[in-house]
């Protein structure tokens, strides 16, 4: 056989070959940053994290083999977020994943060639994080979790399962400004609902306490935890004092609703975390995050708890209980 017939044959043979099996054999380990707004002991991150990993594994990238990944766990502090954002970078990893606004916001001030990927963030256009959704330019892609509009639906469905409500207080972190579009709904939306809005700041565990305290002392109120880094860090102890307290709360993800919280409305984070991984399988494959669209969520799921309603002296209206994606007894 001829030399150039030979080369022929194999450039044929390799056209063929999948994707995950040239990514298996694309060389050295290539390595992905994950910088983490969570503690390392929070179990339901590290289950995200795993289905990412797992999303991954399907695609042709195993860890120890053609992949290596850097963790950098911030314990949603703020000092800890732009120390660990500098030391990602300081690495040059192939591409990073950033786990909310957050920390896509202190990636993105420090690089512009580096690939980074983003999950739960509401509006990367408005925020700037991207030129548009089907085109986003520049290094940053990814997949948004919910849109400012869902606020009206969370003050809907407290109203639902506590209609004695009459206040709402929305607890979240002042330095997430991707809430501020959330808040900007709620008082534009709450009146026609029948609530009055309450802005509510915490910054730790002892603000939440606080807080709860005071709210406490206000008949007729119920919460909104919107999607912020501060209250899923402290989702246990926050849950706990609204129960202790007797407040109805509304959460923005199922986590919340199985550590005994009332009743969350929101995306499924493991199926996002898993969705990501194609997006990083492309971008080590030498595609450009520029031309990859931000993602939106295609569904919402809504549990309720019904072992926190009886707590709390609610009695779940039938229509909740019809649509309802689990009911947890």
């Amino acid at each position: 056989m001829r030399r150039r017939e030979f080369i022929g044959l194999l450039a044929s043979a390799a056209a063929t070959w999948p994707l995950a099996a040239r990514a298996q054999n694309a060389g050295d380990v290539r390595r992905i940053g994950i910088l983490v707004n969570a503690t390392e002991s929070d179990l339901e991150k590290q289950a995200e994290l795993a289905t990412f990993r797992a999303g991954l594994e399907k695609l042709g990238w195993t860890e120890g083999h053609n992949v290596r990944f850097e963790y950098r766990w911030t314990a949603g502090s703020f000092e800890r977020l732009n120390v660990y954002a500098d030391e990602l970078i300081a690495l040059a990893p192939d591409a990073i994943l950033a786990t909310n606004a957050p920390t896509l916001d202190a990636l993105r001030k420090r690089t512009r060639t580096i690939p980074i990927i983003f999950v739960q963030v509401v509006d990367p256009v408005g925020e700037s994080y991207v030129a548009s959704l089907a085109r986003p330019g520049g290094n940053v892609t990814g997949f948004t979790h919910f849109e400012h509009a869902i606020a009206g639906k969370w003050m809907q469905l407290l109203k639902d399962i506590a209609p004695r409500v009459n206040k709402v207080a929305v607890v979240w972190n002042p330095n997430n400004v991707s809430v501020n579009g959330f808040m900007r709904w709620i008082w534009v939306d709450a009146p026609s609902s029948g609530l009055e809005p309450i802005e509510v700041h915490v910054r730790n565990a002892a603000d939440i306490e606080t807080a709860i305290a005071r709210l406490s002392q206000t008949p007729n109120v119920g919460l909104i935890v919107p999607p912020d880094f501060t209250t899923v860090v402290n989702r246990a102890p926050l849950i706990a004092l609204a129960a202790r307290h007797n407040l109805p709360a509304i959460y923005p993800f199922r986590l919340f609703a199985d550590a005994d919280g009332l009743i969350s409305y929101g995306i499924n984070l493991r199926q996002m975390y898993g969705r990501a991984a194609s997006y990083f399988h492309r971008v080590l494959q030498g595609e450009a995050p520029g031309e990859l669209p931000v993602q939106a969520p295609d569904r919402y799921e809504l549990v309720v708890n019904l072992k926190a309603a009886k707590a709390l002296g609610l009695e779940v209206p039938d229509n909740l209980i019809a649509i309802a994606d689990d009911l947890i007894e």
